[in-house]
């Protein structure tokens, strides 16, 4: 399977659409395109990593490949960047690990 995320990143304004690919439901590629320059480099590291195999990437015993290499790749940006979790989601809807569906975050002041 392959997933498609739509990523509206926040106040900064960037978007980002993510392609995650399989081809054998538990190791998956990533394609970004985005007018961020961070989320840019991002993509080069992530792309750089090869194939991420997504049943390790959930075990919270191993640890994020994807979500180690966003935080290491990502110095001087937001923190709360909505770009990683978007990457972790749409890998686990490629592997068929969750359904396909919208993720909303809305902030405004209480």
């Amino acid at each position: 399977m392959n997933a498609r995320a739509e990523i509206q990143a926040g106040i900064c304004g960037f978007h980002t659409t993510v392609y995650a690919r399989t081809e054998d439901a538990q190791h998956v590629t990533f394609e970004l395109e985005t007018d961020c320059d961070k989320i840019l480099q991002l993509s080069a590291r992530v792309t750089a990593l090869g194939p991420l195999d997504a049943l390790r990437e959930i075990n919270p015993l191993n640890g994020s490949r994807l979500l180690e290499t966003a935080r290491a790749s990502l110095p001087g940006c937001c923190a709360g960047c909505a770009v990683p979790i978007g990457l972790f989601k749409a890998m686990q809807v490629a592997a068929g690990l969750a359904l396909p569906g919208a993720v909303h975050i809305t902030l405004t002041e209480a």
